[in-house]
């Protein structure tokens, strides 16, 4: 399992103290939720912080693109340390496609993402060309939201999809990802756990993450045993 904690629940005034106690507790992948204020209702981080942050981590960063426009950063984000970029199916599957392609040219892993209200059937056509699926529980914009249980057949549609068509992306689930609900989406097939506030908001985070990857690790179908659990950052890229 893989455990991402979001460094929108972290303290902004100390993002690389913050990257390294992520790494210090166990995390697998740093998250980024980048929003540009027109996509989302919000406005988050710019490639300068990754390219800040890259010296001071070794972990997998992990970059979801919230933004009308992301063709526009996609080079900035990779040039600036990136190792996986995630775009919106909501986009458009004229737009999606291209992204795909161009993320992928760019030597990054490749992420689809879809929004509570939209229907997952539009990530199909893609699933071949993806490393990630991103399967949001909450309506993106704000961090501390609850979770939207509604997403859970989501999550057990791409799940099945993996299995029948022999594909090997991540299953990643973002929003109101605390212990209970984690469970709960490692039972529907999700194996790669974004989580906010729901680490961030414990009194011990090392013992969090482990809490998280030990529950997430039991309640997973016995499929998901073969999948790999840790990746790194890989300096060359």
């Amino acid at each position: 399992m893989i455990i991402a904690p979001s460094l929108l629940a972290a303290n902004f005034g100390r993002f690389a103290s913050e990257a390294q106690r992520i790494a210090r507790a166990g995390g697998d992948w740093l998250h980024l939720d980048i929003m540009d204020g027109h996509f989302v209702p919000n406005i988050s981080f710019g490639p300068e912080l990754v390219r800040v942050l890259r010296p001071q981590s070794k972990l997998v960063f992990d970059v979801h693109l919230m933004c009308q426009r992301p063709e526009i950063l996609l080079e900035p984000f990779a040039q600036a340390g990136a190792d996986r970029i995630t775009v919106h199916i909501e986009l458009g599957e004229a737009v999606v496609g291209p992204l795909l392609w161009k993320i992928k040219k760019l030597g990054k892993k490749v992420g689809l993402a879809v929004n509570p209200p939209t229907a997952v059937a539009l990530a199909e056509p893609f699933l071949k060309q993806i490393d990630l699926l991103l399967i949001m529980t909450v309506n993106p914009g704000f961090g501390g939201q609850p979770f939207i249980h509604e997403a859970l057949p989501k999550i057990q549609q791409a799940a099945a999809w993996r299995r029948e068509k022999h594909l090997n992306y991540r299953l990643e689930v973002d929003g109101g990802i605390n212990f209970q609900t984690a469970v709960e989406c490692a039972r529907a097939g999700a194996d790669t756990f974004v989580s906010g506030t729901g680490l961030f908001g414990q009194s011990n985070f090392k013992n969090a993450v482990a809490k998280m990857r030990r529950l997430t690790a039991k309640a997973a179908p016995k499929e998901k045993a073969a999948l790999p659990v840790y990746e790194f950052h890989d300096d060359a890229n």
